[in-house]
């Protein structure tokens, strides 16, 4: 049977367009998508992302937006579509696009939550504490800062609830979910986010309430057999990595290579909670997540309150769709935060695509064309990137992957410049060529998880035969 390979980003609230941070998670995925399916072919890789569309804060930004508590579900359709938009945009390769309002999630959802019930995990008692709105999220003293508030959300989004409510005996399976991490069942990576989880679950872990009264939340799932409750938002937005396999038809074995993408403040969800929740509701565990750090801009967190956003518009307008990738992918932050700026996006955008990989290319295609000879033709896209490449996408490295290629890139460069084939004629200048040729071809193959539409192009262009110059990949910006 062939290895199958499943890959999801968390789903995103549909309370807002999409930004870079989003953008980041999304095309990390899409990079490991394209190169799975390099490896094991289309039809044995699945690739998820989509929206969480219920809960609290999609409902308000629904009324803010001129949707009335009828017409909530309009509100997600528009916004589900400006998200596939934006993610046709970017050229992200998605297999499947979440709706949580799919009624098919809803029911797996409600059957999920209806074993656990079932099994015994599940019990009625009273929630008094913190909760975020901005997070959608109950919080306990480790989500606190020193203020006693939540770090990610403004002081006023936190607030003191008290309410009976549906919960879940996390604290029955953290010793076992703690031990699937430690002997990398459930493989977490970087180590130092695994670091994180193991300390939390080496200490107390509290039973954590699923449901929400619906006087309170009324967008939302209902609770199974109790139509006073909703599900709690964050607790059916995970159902989604087993809906869209039941959904979708998978067959079970894309679950047994199964991999969350994910951002560093949803870490303690993914790698306890929902693992717990699949034992309890007798499901197999999958097989592992990436967490990354965020991604600063400027020094500060994205936020919509300080203006700081920067859009997958905007840096496709500024840089095309592959600069954009690059870009973002160049700067992962990959165990901790990164930091970028408009300036510093443009200096590497000409330092790395302008005077980089697109000077490269014009400047061989261009001696190519004016020798006049015919190169030996090759079928584009005929191979998998290179040991290194791989090595470094397997590790979630995609920075220095990209390092590596660059690397590549200015060997070839280097050789250019020494060779100097401009003085060169006959057999001599013809085997330097064909060696520049050859270089460019293995670059263009192992851009194609990263920069799809430029190794294509290059591709085509070094197909063999005669080689024509033509105009610059990537354009020098001021």
């Amino acid at each position: 049977m062939d290895k199958k390979f499943y890959i999801t980003t968390p789903i995103y609230y549909a309370n807002g367009l999409a930004h870079v941070g989003h953008f980041l998670t999304t095309t990390a995925a899409d990079v490991l998508a394209r190169y799975q399916r390099l490896l094991l072919g289309d039809e044995n890789v699945f690739f998820t992302t989509g929206l969480d569309e219920h809960g609290t804060t999609v409902e308000q930004a629904a009324v803010k937006d001129g949707f009335t508590s009828n017409t909530i579900k309009d509100y997600t359709d528009k916004r589900a579509e400006q998200w596939k938009q934006d993610f046709d945009l970017t050229n992200i390769s998605y297999d499947y696009f979440v709706r949580t309002t799919n009624p098919k999630h809803e029911k797996i959802a409600q059957d999920f939550i209806r074993e656990m019930v079932k099994n015994g995990d599940v019990y009625k008692a009273k929630y008094k504490g913190k909760y975020c709105n901005g997070c959608e999220k109950f919080l306990t003293l480790s989500d606190l800062n020193k203020e006693g508030y939540c770090p990610l959300h403004r002081p006023d989004q936190v607030i003191e609830i008290e309410e009976e409510n549906y919960f879940f005996k996390l604290s029955k399976y953290a010793g076992q979910v703690k031990k699937l991490i430690e002997d990398n069942t459930i493989k977490i990576i970087p180590e130092n986010k695994k670091a994180e989880i193991i300390s939390r679950l080496s200490g107390k872990v509290e039973d954590f309430s699923i449901s929400r009264p619906k006087e309170k939340v009324s967008w939302g799932v209902e609770f199974p057999d109790d139509p006073r409750q909703v599900i709690y938002v964050w607790i059916e937005a995970l159902i989604n990595y087993r809906s869209s396999l039941e959904i979708t038809k998978k067959p079970e074995d894309f679950w047994s290579n199964s991999w969350h993408l994910l951002g560093k403040d949803i870490n303690w969800f993914h790698n306890t909670i929902w693992p717990a929740m699949l034992l309890a509701a007798g499901y197999s565990v999958f097989s592992g997540s990436f967490v990354h750090g965020f991604l600063m801009i400027g020094g500060e967190k994205i936020s919509k309150s300080k203006g700081n956003i920067i859009t997958p518009k905007q840096l496709v307008e500024k840089f095309g769709v592959d600069g954009a990738r690059y870009l973002i992918l160049a700067n992962f932050p990959y165990d901790n935060d990164s930091d970028v700026t408009w300036e510093q996006l443009i200096i590497k955008y000409n330092a790395d695509l302008a005077n980089g990989l697109g000077n490269l290319v014009s400047r061989v295609a261009k001696l190519a064309e004016n020798s006049g000879f015919e190169f030996p033709k090759i079928q584009p896209s005929g191979s998998h990137p290179e040991g290194e490449v791989k090595k470094h996408l397997e590790e979630f490295r995609f920075d220095k992957a990209l390092e590596y290629i660059w690397g590549k890139i200015s060997e070839a460069d280097k050789y250019l410049d020494d060779k100097k084939p401009w003085n060169l004629q006959g057999v001599t200048l013809q085997e330097v060529l064909q060696e520049l040729v050859g270089r460019i071809r293995q670059i263009a193959n192992n851009l194609r998880p990263f920069l799809p539409e430029t190794a294509e192009k290059v591709e085509k262009q070094f197909a063999g035969g005669k080689i024509a110059s033509s105009s610059p990949l990537f354009p020098r910006l001021q």
